[in-house]
Parts: structure tokens; C-alpha cells; sequence
């Protein structure tokens, strides 16, 4: 029975080629969009699941009461750690970690540029990365340790043995020992490095972490096993009070919370206070699209399907009268849905294969079609039996409930319920493709936004330089030898690179300021002729000059500072920072300094120009930038030649802080182009089976007279008729979910009216070129032939 259902079914799929076709190419190109997204979802929830004490794993975070607003932040202060495994019983091993910094390395003659972190003694002993030489309680005991990862040891030592015990020069200015090799960190790790230095070594280099009142490292926990976390929460909730003592009861205060390490990749933002969305919108965003665009194609089968039906009313009518009960008959077509679903995934596959590369460059992913997993087979044969089914479910229904009777005697007509219902999943389908196009086009609106707007300083021409080794110290040579040279405008240096000023302190006074109030202000040390390289604008005062003895107690401040601090004659009107007491000098016109996802904040410039670190800011001449880094490097070479030559633009900088935004739209994009693909498929199909049926209407209407226009006019008004249906219900869908994403960004572009009647124009267009030439094909066709085969 089984063999004979499977040969009706093929032969069915045989007769009937074009729309075999068609439903089978619309079900691949959903499953294949599906299954890659689901893979995407699977590779992302697997982020850091690969810790053997991941249950027990917390990070640290503050939650801050200041300037009456509630924030939070993981940024910790650096002796944090320590602290808590002295003085909390439950907590078993706590690891204080530095931020991820490049860094370089001399050894063998060889020297190269290396990214990694700082970390406590407890960091191997909490994490599994695997070390391949030494071990997890000696790693990074010491000060002098260094632990790194194979290809670090590859390239400096030619492999992981011969590299323990051997000595490393770092930063070119302290020998480290090498204690351990680890395995390279994988792309399931959040925590990225290639080395790792001891904290000791660390908080020497950075010796104002050791202030309770700074924050910059993140703080991991891992608690014993019979360790109750909401024992814990409580008593960490005040443990800063005992240190910090900046806080006042109801102006500062801050509390101490923990949340489970593997979740914070995926649910890292704060709002209020709380933690609210992060990477975890992105997945479940692109969850929901691998459904809808599923359903796309399950909604195709079943239209083309049932529209089909009447070609086979006279098999279901036989097979009933000899017998055949309803639920066999719906088990054979369950069954052929099944089937076509299987072969839908085999062609999926091979899509996958095609795409995968695509795929994973858009997404900065390595994400493998896992074919030795038997549970990767098995979850595509899960697949296949749901699209199967859940396509094949009403058609199944439908088509068993034919009359015989009726059926023998040609009396078989489509019911008012079931054309409606047909109708309605066209609808359905492009109210979901229509909210993915205008989603895509108000995505894209908003990164040319992002790239377009005026960040108050020129981006373009601006080159960062790190000021490392001794190219810090002798900064004044270099700024006056690199004036000399051709292609360079203006020179300055700054503690933190413009698109990322993000160290904040509440060290602040002025004259009038309420002694009850923090407010938090960030700060970045500069160097003389800031304003003119970054090209920003004065609203009051002037710059730092060298012509002015006491600028090195002047502070330049911005438009939001001001409001802040109230004075109406800024210039020359005292400000401290951090108990420095000083002079405001001048009012720079608000210009971003982070992401504009966040809004402008308070900003105090102060006087750097012999600081110790930073980065140097190079404005060069329009066209001479590849003229100017030439030179660059050369002098760099003179003067720092235990240091490799790096250098970023700033533009590429600034771009980088939209990655994300970026992988959204490009995805997007592609969904709402495969999604519009399937409805059209779908749309074609339909317009094939009414021209089919309309044949004979078409020829006496013909002969009564009637043109091609105006029966191109006539088939065609039907299914413009449902586009614009879909479009009028999923215009106020798709404005609620894009203003809701676009409340993500402080500064962002307007949902104006006109996108939704470009995006309407569009899905018209394509819907007119997908039915034309079966509609036209129609008009055209001589009504002798039609009437005759009648």
C-alpha cells in the first residue's frame, strides 16, 4: 500500500511539472533560508556554553544611583576581585579581567603586535580554556607570568614546549616569563585574547585602578557548588559601601549585582538599571524571520495546492467509491506533502552549500554545515515532516472532503470559504513581506543616517597613531618633525581615540554646584591644536595654546557640560577635576564621542600635551594620506624601532561601532528579497491555474469585443487587489516595530511617509512583472482555439 501511494504521489509530481516546481523551489528556498538562520541561532546561544563550571560562573556589574537617573555598568573597580573571594565564603575563585589591549611583543628578534588581556590567578581555574602546556594553578601566579596561545607560541618560539620557561620582552619595558600555553580561543568564546598577563603586572601599569572610585576591568565569580546565588545577591548588594567612599544616600550610591556568565553575551544592555535586550534581539529577530519566511512557503503549497484540486477531484471521487475512507485519503496527501518536503530539504542542502560562505562573511562568522551530526539529520528530518505537514494539513482536509457524487457528475466548484481562505493566505504572505521590505529599506535609511550625519568634527582625513614605547616621550620631536613633512595638516594627541572617550568620573566641582548632586562627567586628557585637527567648533573661549603658561590648569568643557554646570559667562570661571583646582578656557560645540546609540554626555577636556600615552591624532591633506603614512612610518621607525608601525583610520573606527546595524541590514535584506521571491513564486503559480480556468471566459469575452488591455486589466486586478490589502495591514506594523527599534539609538533618522509608498511601489512592480506574462499570454491568446478545446 505504502509502495503504491508512493507512485501515485511521484506520478502526480510528474504529471504536474511546472507547479511541482514551483512549490518545490519555494519550499528549498524557505528551508535553506531556515535552516541557516537556525544554525546562526544555534552558534550564537552556544557562546560560552563550553565552560565545565559554567552553572557556577557569574560577572559582576554595578547598578548606580547618580545625578537622579539609574544606570549600570559591568565595569568594575580593579581590586574588586581580591576582595571578594577574601571576604565572601561562597565565592570559591574570583578573576578581576582587563580589557582586550594591543600590545607588543619582543622575543628571538621577532617583533609583533598582539592582542590580549590582563587576568587574576583564578582565570584558568574558573574557565576551560584548555592549556596545552603547564597548568591552571600556576599559569599566572606571579607578576613576571605570561600565559599564551598556540599561534603566539608558534610564531615566536615554533611550538607550545618550546616556548615554557622562556622569557619575553613586553611592551618594551618588562621581561615576562612564559608559565603556560593555551589553545587558541575559538569563536564560541566572548572573552577573546591571545596572551595573558598576570593582574599584579597589570594594576603596576595601571596604577589608578587601584583608587576604589575607578572602574574599567570586569569582575568574574565562581561559586561553590552548595552556594546559594540569592545569599550571595544579598550580601554583595552593599559590599562597595565599605570601600568607596565617594557614595551619599540618595545622591551616589551604587550596588553590587551578579548575573550568570552565560547569559551575559547574549543579554548585555542596561536600561534603568536593568539588564534589557543586547545580541539576544538580534537572535530573536532573525528567529521569527526563519519562521515567517517558512510559513511563506508552507502558505504557497498549500494555495497552489488547493487551487489545483480540481484536477484531481475525479481520482478522490473513484477512490472513494471504492472505498477509500477519509482519513486514508487524508494520510496519502499528508504523505505526498511529505515527500515533496523531503526533496525540498535534499535541494536545500545544496543551496546551503552555495550560500553558507556568503553567509558567514556577512554574519563574521565560521559556521559549518554539520553533516557527522546524526543530530543535524535528525532535526532536518523534523523539519521536513513539519513543513510536510503543516503545508500538506488543509489541503489533506480539503481535498477528502469531496462529494463522490458530485464529483462523478462534474459538479465540483470551490465553496465561498475556501476562496476567501485562499485569498486570506496570499494576503498573509505579503502582509509579511511587506514588513520585511519597508524594514529593510527604514534599516538601511538609518546607517546612511549613521554615516551622513554631522558628528560635530571631520572624520575623514584623520589618522590615529598608538603613542607606544618611546614614541610617547618623545612626542614633542615627532609632532614637530612630522610637521615638516608633505601631506600633513595638524597634529594632537588624546588619551582615548575620538570614537570611544568613554572613562567617566563624578571628581567634579564648581562654583554654585550642590554638594548633594554627583553628576558624572567623562574626561579625556589632549594635547595642543585639538580643535583645529578634529575640526570642531568653539561656542566660547579658545584651545589649549602653548602661548598660555596656565593652561595646564585649564579645562575645556562642551555645550551639555554647561547646561550642566549653569554658568552664563563660562570663560575664565573656576572648575576642579579630581581635586585639581583650574579654570574653564573654553565651550566646544557638543560633538559625538561614542556610538549614537547613547546620547551626548557632559565632556571635560584637560591639559595632556606631555601625557605618557594616548594616541596621536594626524590630520593629513585630501589625496596625500598614502604620501603621509609613508613618511609616518618611516619616522616612527627612527624614532620607536623596538615598535611596529600601526596605525587606523578614523573613519573605518567609526564604522566599526555599527557592525551589528550593518549585519542586520544586509540580512534583512536578503530575507526580504527571498521572501518576496517565494510570494511571487507562489503568485505565479495562481496566475498560471486562473488563466487555466478562466480559458473559455477569456475567449467569449474576446469575441464579445473585449481588448487585450482590458483583459490584462481584468486578471491582473485580482491579485494587485490582495497586494494592496497586504500593504495598507502591514504599513502600521511595520512603523510600530522600526520606531521601536529606531528608540535603540539617542540620535536617529524620521520614519517619513514616503518610504512606505516606495516600499508599497515596489511590491506592486514586482507583483505586475511576476502575473504579466501569464495574464498577458491570456489576453493574447486566440479565443478560437480556447472556445474549440471547450
Amino acid at each position: 500500500m505504502i509502495k503504491n501511494y508512493l507512485k501515485t504521489a511521484w506520478r502526480n509530481l510528474w504529471k504536474n511539472k511546472v507547479f511541482s516546481a514551483i512549490n518545490i523551489l519555494g519550499l528549498a528556498l524557505g528551508m535553506a533560508c531556515s535552516i541557516l538562520i537556525l544554525l546562526w541561532v544555534q552558534n550564537e546561544r552556544n557562546v560560552d556554553a563550553f565552560h565545565k563550571n559554567g552553572h557556577d560562573l557569574y560577572q559582576a556589574y554595578e547598578k548606580r544611583y547618580f545625578d537622579s537617573r539609574i544606570d549600570a555598568q559591568y565595569n568594575t573597580p580593579g581590586l574588586l576581585g581580591a576582595e571578594l573571594k577574601k571576604d565572601i565564603p561562597e565565592i570559591k575563585y574570583a578573576a578581576s579581567c582587563g580589557w582586550d589591549d594591543e600590545k607588543t611583543f619582543k622575543a628571538g628578534g621577532k617583533i609583533l603586535k598582539i592582542s590580549g588581556r590582563a587576568a587574576d590567578s583564578d582565570f584558568f581555574k574558573m574557565f576551560s580554556f584548555h592549556l596545552l602546556e603547564g597548568n591552571a594553578h600556576n599559569a599566572l601566579n606571579t607578576p613576571a607570568s605570561l600565559a599564551l596561545s598556540h599561534k603566539m607560541a608558534i610564531a615566536f618560539f615554533g611550538s607550545p614546549q618550546a616556548a615554557m620557561g622562556k622569557t619575553i620582552r613586553y611592551d618594551n619595558r618588562v621581561e615576562l616569563s612564559v608559565t603556560a600555553v593555551f589553545e587558541d580561543v575559538g569563536a564560541n568564546s566572548s572573552i577573546k585574547f591571545d596572551y595573558l598577563v598576570n593582574w599584579g603586572q597589570f594594576l603596576k601599569d595601571n596604577a589608578w585602578l587601584k583608587d576604589w572610585g575607578s572602574y574599567g576591568p570586569n569582575t568574574y565569580v565562581q561559586l561553590r557548588a552548595d552556594a546559594k546565588p540569592d545569599i550571595v545577591a544579598k550580601k554583595l548588594s552593599h559590599f562597595l559601601d565599605l570601600f568607596d567612599k565617594n557614595q551619599k544616600k540618595g545622591t551616589f550610591t551604587e550596588e553590587l549585582r551578579l548575573q550568570p556568565f552565560n547569559e551575559t553575551y547574549l543579554h548585555n544592555n542596561f536600561k534603568n538599571g536593568l539588564i534589557e535586550g543586547g545580541r539576544i534581539e538580534y537572535v530573536r529577530l532573525f528567529s521569527i524571520i526563519a519562521f515567517f519566511i517558512l510559513l511563506i512557503a508552507c502558505i504557497n503549497f498549500m494555495n497552489l495546492t488547493t487551487a489545483r484540486s480540481l484536477k484531481r477531484a475525479r481520482e478522490i471521487g473513484v477512490r472513494k467509491v471504492i472505498g477509500a475512507v477519509r482519513g486514508v485519503l487524508i494520510r496519502q496527501f499528508l504523505g505526498e506533502s511529505i515527500l515533496l518536503a523531503v526533496i525540498a530539504v535534499v535541494i536545500s542542502l545544496g543551496l546551503l552549500v552555495i550560500f553558507l560562505p556568503l553567509f558567514n562573511n556577512i554574519t563574521q562568522r565560521q559556521i559549518g554545515l554539520p553533516f557527522n551530526d546524526v543530530g543535524f539529520w535528525l532535526k532536518l528530518l523534523l523539519i521536513a515532516v513539519f513543513t510536510g505537514s503543516l503545508s500538506g494539513c488543509y489541503p489533506a482536509l480539503f481535498l477528502s472532503s469531496f462529494n463522490p457524487v458530485n464529483v462523478l457528475k462534474g459538479i465540483v466548484r470551490f465553496g465561498t470559504g475556501a476562496t476567501w481562505f485562499r485569498k486570506g493566505l496570499v494576503v498573509f504572505q505579503f502582509v509579511l513581506s511587506v514588513v520585511l521590505i519597508i524594514g529593510t529599506i527604514i534599516i538601511a535609511n538609518q546607517i546612511n543616517y549613521i554615516q551622513s550625519v554631522n558628528l560635530g568634527y571631520n572624520r575623514e582625513n584623520l589618522v590615529y597613531i598608538p603613542l607606544e614605547g618611546e614614541l610617547g616621550s618623545k612626542y614633542q620631536v615627532f609632532k614637530q618633525e612630522a610637521l615638516e613633512m608633505p601631506g600633513i595638516q595638524s597634529i594632537t594627541r588624546i588619551s582615548q581615540t575620538p570614537t570611544a572617550i568613554q572613562n567617566s568620573t563624578a571628581g567634579v566641582n564648581w562654583d554654585g554646584k550642590d554638594p548633594n548632586v554627583k553628576v558624572q562627567f567623562t574626561q579625556a586628557w589632549i594635547g595642543y591644536d585639538f580643535v583645529p585637527t578634529m575640526k570642531l567648533q568653539m561656542a566660547a573661549g579658545r584651545d589649549f595654546s602653548k602661548d598660555f603658561a596656565t593652561d595646564s590648569a585649564g579645562y575645556i568643557i562642551n555645550e551639555t557640560a554647561l547646561k550642566k554646570i549653569g554658568y552664563s559667562n563660562p570663560v575664565g570661571k573656576p572648575f576642579t577635576l579630581w581635586g585639581k583646582k583650574g579654570k574653564i578656557i573654553g565651550v566646544v560645540k557638543d560633538f559625538h564621542f561614542t556610538s549614537l546609540h547613547d546620547p551626548i554626555n557632559p565632556l571635560v577636556l584637560h591639559y595632556g600635551e606631555t601625557g605618557g600615552y594616548g594616541s596621536a591624532l594626524i590630520r593629513t591633506l585630501p589625496g596625500k594620506t598614502k604620501e603621509a603614512l609613508a613618511t609616518l612610518q618611516t619616522l616612527c621607525r627612527e624614532l620607536n624601532s623596538d615598535f611596529q608601525f600601526t596605525y587606523s583610520f578614523s573613519d573605518e573606527e567609526y564604522k566599526k561601532l555599527y557592525d551589528n546595524e550593518q549585519m542586520v541590514s544586509k540580512l534583512s535584506g536578503g530575507f526580504a528579497f527571498l521572501a518576496i521571491f517565494i510570494c511571487c513564486l507562489g503568485l505565479l503559480g495562481l496566475a498560471i491555474f486562473t488563466a487555466e480556468q478562466r480559458t473559455k471566459e477569456i475567449g467569449i469575452r474576446k469575441v464579445m469585443g473585449a481588448s487585450v488591455r482590458s483583459l490584462f486589466t481584468l486578471l491582473s486586478w485580482e491579485f494587485l487587489t490582495l497586494v494592496f490589502i497586504s500593504f495598507i495591514i502591514a504599513s502600521p506594523i511595520a512603523w510600530y516595530a522600526m520606531n521601536k527599534w529606531l528608540q535603540n539609538y539617542a540620535y536617529h533618522t524620521k520614519i517619513e511617509w514616503w518610504l512606505f509608498l516606495f516600499a508599497g511601489l515596489i511590491v506592486i512592480l514586482i507583483t505586475l512583472v511576476t502575473v504579466s506574462f501569464q495574464t498577458a499570454k491570456a489576453a493574447l491568446a486566440n479565443p478560437v482555439k480556447s472556445l474549440r478545446s471547450e
